[in-house]
């Protein structure tokens, strides 16, 4: 008996692909690199990393610059006020952005004259750049913790992970780099709550005026929030608290 044909069944027969359309598949494939050779893996290692790196740099700059100290007490100021979304988070993290490119770039001009612009001329290899990148940021981060008095955080990272350290080169720059935003938070906090202690005792004094004057019944933050901005405006307030940050890095 012979084979019915795919028409006499009623199925369609799959459709061949043109012939263009097979060299241009071709084609497309040979322009592809070939990963079994050690060339060819190592340069896609590179793009992986390369990838890696841009995907964590928000985490790299919160966590090895001074953002985070800036966008707290920038925060807590907010609180103080008693102004609730005003300024809003927008403007609070850009100009916490700028005051960080400004407080950041003599450490950021040492990592593009001894790192990255010799590893574009091809004077050094990749793993010198890295090396040599990582000098700055860590004179940076030593140099903060030395300043608020927090060496106390180093060791309890290094005590963790068994490290024996007898100076500041020991410190790996895993163990380096929690102990430096330990300590950013600290200072931070610190900072926030020197800020916070006028408006504080404004907030007091509204509220003793109010009770004694019987009227319990009025919020005190609706008398106290007009005397707090025009006590902020005043005396300048924002040229002292980014004069402040800033200064606090030097």
């Amino acid at each position: 008996m012979p084979p019915r044909s795919a028409a006499g069944t009623g199925a369609n027969p799959a459709p061949l692909a043109a012939p263009g359309q097979s060299s241009d598949a071709v084609g497309l494939l040979r322009q592809l690199p070939d990963i079994s050779s050690r060339e060819n893996l190592s340069a896609a290692l590179q793009i992986v990393i390369l990838l890696t790196v841009l995907s964590l740099a928000p985490a790299i700059l919160i966590m090895m610059t001074s953002f985070t100290r800036i966008v707290i007490v920038l925060s807590l100021l907010r609180q103080a006020l008693g102004t609730q979304q005003l300024p809003p988070n927008q403007v609070l993290i850009g100009l916490a952005l700028f005051m960080t490119c400004i407080v950041m770039w003599p450490t950021w001009s040492r990592v593009n004259n001894e790192a990255l612009q010799p590893y574009m001329s091809g004077q050094i290899d990749q793993r010198t750049a890295l090396s040599r990148a990582q000098v700055p940021l860590r004179d940076f981060m030593i140099g903060q913790i030395v300043r608020s008095g927090n060496d106390q955080d180093v060791l309890l990272f290094t005590d963790f992970a068994r490290q024996q350290v007898q100076q500041w080169s020991d410190v790996g720059t895993m163990q380096l780099v929690p102990a430096f935003m330990l300590s950013e938070l600290k200072t931070a906090f610190l900072m926030g709550f020197k800020v916070y202690l006028p408006f504080l005792i404004v907030d007091m004094v509204i509220s003793s005026v109010l009770i004694s004057m019987g009227m319990m019944m009025l919020p005190p933050v609706l008398i106290s929030l007009p005397f707090k901005l025009l006590l902020f405006v005043l005396v300048d307030g924002w040229r002292l608290i980014t004069g402040s940050l800033m200064g606090s890095f030097v």
